[in-house]
């Protein structure tokens, strides 16, 4: 089969995918709301009316767009990938995607209802020993189960297809988002387990108190690979459909590949470089985690290489001459690439910062100050929400059997920059604020006016205009999104998918052999987790009850 033929996603497919879309924009909305709330809360010059908490509002917004807006449009993403470049998926798998996709609304309708009822005022990372209601916590179980049998539908379709093609490689779209669904199987058996053995039956009053160390390390287990799981759809497009829309080809197809096996072997056993200060864990296992930390370093330096390599083939193609002549070739006036291109860019600082949290020395000056807030909203909040916008507004009309009108192209433009800007003020307030010592995860305080709390003030008011600017660049979003699921004329949107360079080597079969890939993640992850794990079992303290501090 030519996968290259299929033009379009199943229609029946397309269903599945745009009802993934309208509950991450949903949620889009609902968390950039609560999020233009934080920062004005955090200025000093704004107060919540008093039945509503700022931590409640801080909840909801990590809920819903850390882990709501982006578990829905990459599963919808990826099952739209896969119907286009494998082929439409049999009835079966879009059963299961269904049954998918309404128990993760269901999560989602539970643990958003317990957090508005300020029942699970627990923040993004839900760490114990705070404890919201049980409904909270089993509603998160819903959203991960839900989330397993959308991506079992995406992995199904893969293994079919090979069944049907022996001895051909497989997509890479597909094949990315395979790789990229097995590393969410594997990464959220972590926090599975920390819900459905720790903190369920802990609210439920089944057991009296948890072991707060080994439901943060389970957590971390998990934490750190979502990181990778929003980043790598975003690599997906980088890869394989950017090169098509600037009418370039894919630099390597085997590189690509390659680049995704070390992120699924390296994303998962780093956790404890998010917990460098906590007592109970040796320094060796934290120093082996971080050296694995530094290997994810790897794939990421392949993908800025092989981008750039296809923008400058594709520039000096078009007649780009001199050192960066190519450069300013490239389609500038294409939102599909542009901002896509911008998320990019934005990702250079941000690379660097998590070489920071990372790293035991220096991760002690930033540690748990505003500092860490901010790099993460230049990775998640910009990097991969701005690559997301990018290709959602071709994807979105492709779904719908509409068209990017050039007016619209021109305010998703508009849009990208309101984006960066907003964020370059927002996020370069908390960097710098954060290297002052002001602390993340809470509300305005000048802390009986001490010096130092006085000297972050500015600083805050800086961070609530760059989220005012930023509040305006989601009504640009929604605005976008509106036109292109209803109101854009109806036509053919194409979906973009480049064809592999001529020269490029030939992809080795080795890539493909999953026994290969899997035994060494597993290996991993025991040498990374075993011992740790028992010392924490063996050697912990009582453990916690639950506190309700709110």
């Amino acid at each position: 089969m030519n996968t290259q033929s299929i033009l379009r996603v199943n229609h029946k497919d397309a269903r599945v995918a745009m009802a993934h879309m309208y509950v991450a924009f949903l949620a889009l909305a609902v968390g950039g709301l609560m999020g233009l709330l934080q920062v004005f809360v955090r200025s000093g010059r704004f107060e919540l009316p008093a039945n509503i908490g700022y931590y409640q509002v801080l909840t909801v917004h990590g809920v819903m767009l850390g882990l709501v807006l982006t578990t829905f449009f990459i599963m919808g993403f990826q099952y739209a990938v896969v119907s286009r470049t494998a082929g439409a998926f049999s009835a079966k798998q879009r059963m299961a995607a269904w049954i998918g996709f309404w128990l993760m609304t269901l999560g989602t309708t539970m643990a958003a209802t317990m957090i508005l009822l300020n029942e699970a005022t627990v923040l993004y990372t839900f760490y114990a020993p705070l404890q919201a209601h049980w409904i909270f916590y089993l509603g998160l179980t819903f959203v991960v189960v839900g989330s397993w049998l959308v991506g079992f539908a995406q992995v199904a379709r893969y293994v079919q297809w090979r069944k049907a093609n022996k001895g051909q490689t497989s997509p890479l779209l597909t094949f990315m988002a395979v790789v990229n669904s097995v590393m969410w199987f594997v990464a959220t058996l972590g926090v599975a387990s920390e819900v459905l053995l720790q903190l369920l039956p802990w609210s439920l009053g089944l057991i009296a108190r948890v072991d707060v160390l080994i439901t943060r390390t389970l957590f971390w287990y998990f934490g750190h690979a979502l990181v990778y799981f929003w980043l790598l759809p975003a690599y997906m497009a980088w890869y394989a459909i950017v090169p098509k829309i600037i009418g370039g080809k894919i630099f390597s197809d085997s590189l690509a590949r390659l680049s995704f096996i070390l992120f699924l072997l390296f994303s998962i056993p780093v956790g404890f470089h998010h917990q460098l200060t906590e007592p109970g864990i040796s320094a060796f296992w934290k120093f082996l985690q971080v050296v694995l930390t530094f290997m994810v370093i790897i794939p990421s330096l392949m993908t800025a290489f092989s981008m750039f390599a296809m923008f400058e083939t594709r520039g000096r193609e078009l007649g780009g001459k001199g050192l960066f002549g190519w450069f300013r070739k490239l389609p500038w006036g294409d939102a599909r690439f542009l901002v896509p291109f911008i998320g990019m860019a934005a990702f250079i600082p941000a690379g660097a910062g998590g070489i920071i949290n990372a790293s035991h020395q220096m991760n002690q000056v930033v540690h748990n100050t505003i500092w860490v807030t901010g790099r993460f909203h230049l990775t998640v909040a910009t990097t991969v929400l701005l690559t997301f916008l990018g290709f959602a507004y071709w994807l979105i009309p492709h779904l719908t059997g509409r068209v990017l009108t050039p007016q619209m192209n021109t305010l998703a433009i508009i849009q990208a920059f309101t984006w960066a800007f907003g964020m370059t003020i927002m996020s370069g307030a908390m960097h710098w604020v954060g290297l002052l010592g002001a602390p993340r995860r809470s509300s305005f305080s000048t802390y009986g006016d001490a010096a130092q709390a006085l000297e972050w003030i500015p600083y805050q008011i800086a961070q609530a205009v760059g989220g005012t600017i930023l509040f305006l660049g989601i009504i640009l979003v929604l605005i976008i999104f509106a036109n292109l699921a209803w109101f854009a004329p109806k036509g053919d949107e194409e979906f973009p998918v480049a064809d592999v360079a001529e020269g490029a080597e030939k992809t080795p079969v080795v890539l493909e052999n999953w026994k290969i890939w899997i035994t060494v993640l597993v290996a991993l992850i025991l040498i990374a987790y075993t011992i740790p794990v028992m010392d924490i079992l063996n050697g912990g303290p009582l453990g916690s009850k639950g506190y309700k501090l709110w």
